[in-house]
């Protein structure tokens, strides 16, 4: 049920976003609020078409639902959100242009193929047929029932469906215009069928630079991205230097939290004047409350899911047993069995009175006591006669189990229900109906069913969490003071320098994007801080600043090493990826001027010019390798130069080349014409919507105004 957990049997009323198939693929929602403002604002443009703060929320709110129903992080996916808005509104413009339009009978007519429905048994009948009218019945009693937070939640989802549906409209209409020729196939096939037998020196890049080191400039780097600038088109981004100074306890801080349990244990607590201990207490869950660093559970769970240190030991122990201390993690714990009984699964289902002002009564006008009085008339009359349960289905405040007849299906004492839900199931047989309040209001309780199940375990857990103590947090605060008044006012080598030389850990996110959420390598809840630090338009390169993580005393010291605005590529900010692929073009002109100075005539002069051999091998334009390595230029030049004549040098991936060759032959393989047509069509069509989406990104007029609100919001502030 909604308000107790989930909606069970409707997946797609929760919001379960299948993410667009076609398209490539986020801030907290609160924090967007406080930041820009209650109004809508713009935060971009596609084409003209603006991108509005609704819009975006929207993707993003989308997003962080798939991510939780996954059990992933529902932090860093801005950019993500970004992209998905900015994508669909590429489809929804070119799929107008085409004169195409979504009708309401086509998005229903269309629903059954979508992977949200598609997936989901549930939504076809024991024929096959989509279950389409049910669906709508389901969304006109959604609308009807007043949960405007659930409809509105349908509204997105139906978006999100409409763009898919015109993804796949549109790529269908255009990739009918794509064939393959004959002419294509046929040189495919000769392609992959012809042959040539070579001779070649390879004169090895890696090998070669390590008697002949080569030293990449920034200029290098600068003059390869000049002349490859869609290859390093880049967003605003931020280089990064970061030192970590985590705060680890102490072993003195680790005897302090075992000799405080230790305490609490056996000898008693501050509050009873050291009268009352854990072993004595009569009141386990109030002496947990009081005493220690984790609230006290009282529902039952399996053994399996008790403390390691625990759970092979209670189905022996007597109640009232204590185990421990024992450390588990950055914990010390003293755990007592409080009951046992068998884990039995129960069938219910439930009426929810609700009212105004709790968290299921968003939408009610009762108020708390006219929701009392309600429910306590309601079970007055399920209790006489619970065949009448489904006529008071209309007064349910939850339309997701109401929906169901009211089941919320088979539950265990370890379901993650409000502790007085479970305790009423617990406590009471099959067919038992009474009124329990929870937060969420009054629930109409009836048990359906029940069965047996293991043993399940009810345990009071005594903990004390090592900590940093104030004297170790001050330790931390200090080394991270002391190492940023050294680095103040120095070059980045000098920061990393220090790090490295005092053991610190120490990170480089070099392009690090306003809304990534997170630092790579660091993952703390100041990620987001530091990231909005970096892109302060007051900031500049070479400013450094400490940040304290809440509720650990851990500090990070952050640096300022580069500023990359939107456009071509920092030379620095890319080195990693860009410097082989330079360092390979000045090795390559190196060897090839060596060898056309050395003018020699045959393969063995010019492997004893290098300390190399000759070698031979096959090659094949298809599948261009050549001892293991793909070198298309190489199976390019064996096809290329004639017969017996020794080639130029060949700038390979891998190495410079050189080559004969002996022969040339026709390897005739399986498949005819129609049949490589039929593999290129398909191929073809595979690669088609990526191809087709990236070159309407790549052609569009993209306009992000999002850090430009972000500088002028925080100027406001």
């Amino acid at each position: 049920m909604a308000v107790l957990g989930e909606i069970r049997n409707r997946p797609w009323l929760l919001m379960g976003i299948i993410a667009i198939a076609m398209l490539a693929f986020v801030v907290n929602p609160d924090s967007l609020e406080k930041l820009f403002g209650a109004k809508p604002g713009v935060y971009g443009k596609v084409n003209g078409d603006e991108i509005t703060k609704e819009d975006y929320d929207d993707q993003l709110f989308m997003l962080q639902q798939q991510a939780q129903q996954k059990g992933q992080p529902t932090k860093g996916l801005e950019e993500q959100a970004w992209q998905l808005v900015v994508q669909s509104k590429l489809i929804k413009q070119q799929f107008e242009k085409m004169g195409l339009t979504l009708t309401d009978d086509m998005f229903w007519n269309q629903l059954q193929f979508d992977p949200m429905f598609a997936q989901n048994k549930e939504n076809f009948d024991a024929k096959g047929n989509f279950k389409v009218q049910e669906i709508k019945k389901q969304i006109d009693e959604l609308q009807k029932s007043g949960n405007v937070e659930m409809y509105n939640n349908w509204l997105k989802t139906k978006k999100s469906i409409e763009y898919r549906m015109m993804a796949r409209q549109l790529f269908a209409n255009v990739s009918t215009g794509i064939t393959v020729g004959k002419k294509e196939a046929e040189e495919m096939m000769k392609q992959r069928d012809q042959v040539a037998d070579i001779d070649y020196v390879k004169v090895d890049y890696n090998a070669y630079a390590q008697k002949n080191p080569v030293k990449v400039t920034t200029q290098d780097l600068a003059d390869y991205i000049k002349k490859h600038p869609v290859m390093y088109k880049r967003d605003a981004s931020r280089n990064v230097g970061l030192v970590y100074f985590p705060a680890a306890p102490s072993t003195e801080d680790d005897q302090l939290a075992e000799k405080e349990i230790n305490k609490l244990f056996t000898q008693g607590s501050d509050v009873s004047g050291g009268k009352e201990n854990f072993q004595n207490t009569t009141n386990d869950s109030m002496f947990v409350a009081l005493n220690s660093d984790m609230p006290f559970n009282p529902q039952y769970f399996p053994a399996a899911q008790l403390p390691l240190a625990v759970k092979d030991k209670v189905a022996a122990a007597s109640v009232g047993t204590t185990f421990g201390p024992y450390k588990e993690q950055n914990f010390y714990v003293v755990t007592k069995l409080l009951d046992k009984k068998p884990s039995d699964s129960t069938l219910s289902r439930h009426i929810l009175v609700s009212y105004k002002g709790n968290q299921a009564g968003a939408n009610e006008t009762r108020t708390k006591e006219q929701a009392k009085k309600l429910a306590d008339s309601i079970g007055v009359i399920l209790k006489a006669n619970p065949a009448k349960f489904t006529e008071f289905l209309k007064y349910s405040s939850d339309p997701g189990s109401a929906a169901q007849g009211g089941s919320v299906g088979w539950t265990t004492p370890a379901t993650p229900f409000v502790p007085e839900y479970l305790k009423f199931l617990a406590d009471n047989a099959k067919g038992a109906t009474a009124v329990v309040e929870t937060q969420f209001g009054y629930h109409i309780i009836n048990i359906e069913e029940k069965k047996s199940g293991s043993m399940a375990y009810k345990v009071a857990n005594l903990v004390k969490a090592i900590k940093p103590s104030d004297k170790t947090e001050n330790e931390i605060y200090t080394k991270a003071t002391k190492f940023i008044q050294q680095v103040q006012g120095k070059t980045f080598n000098d920061f990393s320098n220090v790090a490295k030389k005092n053991s610190y850990i120490f990170l480089n996110p070099k392009e690090v994007g306003r809304f990534q959420g997170q630092l790579p390598g660091l993952g703390t809840d100041k990620d987001e801080e530091i990231i909005a630090w970096a892109f302060n338009k007051k900031r500049n390169k070479g400013d450094t600043d400490i940040f304290t993580v809440d509720g650990t005393g851990d500090r990070v010291v952050a640096f300022l090493n580069g500023v990359q605005d939107a456009g071509t590529a920092d030379p620095e900010a890319v080195r990693e990826q860009v410097e082989p692929l330079v360092k390979n073009k000045i090795l390559a002109k190196q060897i090839s001027d060596k060898i056309s100075a050395a003018k020699a005539t045959s393969l063995d002069q010019i492997a004893k010019l290098f300390g190399s051999t000759k070698q031979s091998a096959q090659a094949n334009m298809l599948n261009p390798q050549i001892a293991g390595a793909m070198e298309p230029r190489v199976a390019g030049a064996a096809f290329g130069v004639a017969k017996g004549k020794l080639s130029n040098p060949v700038e390979g991936m891998t190495g410079v080349y050189v080559l004969v060759k002996k022969s040339e032959t026709i390897n005739k393989q399986p498949g005819d014409v129609k049949q490589i047509t039929q593999a290129i069509a398909g191929q073809n069509s595979q690669q088609f919507g990526q191809s087709l989406l990236k070159s309407l990104q790549d052609n569009a007029d993209i306009k992000d105004y999002r850090i430009e609100v972000y500088n002028n919001a925080s100027q406001q502030q």
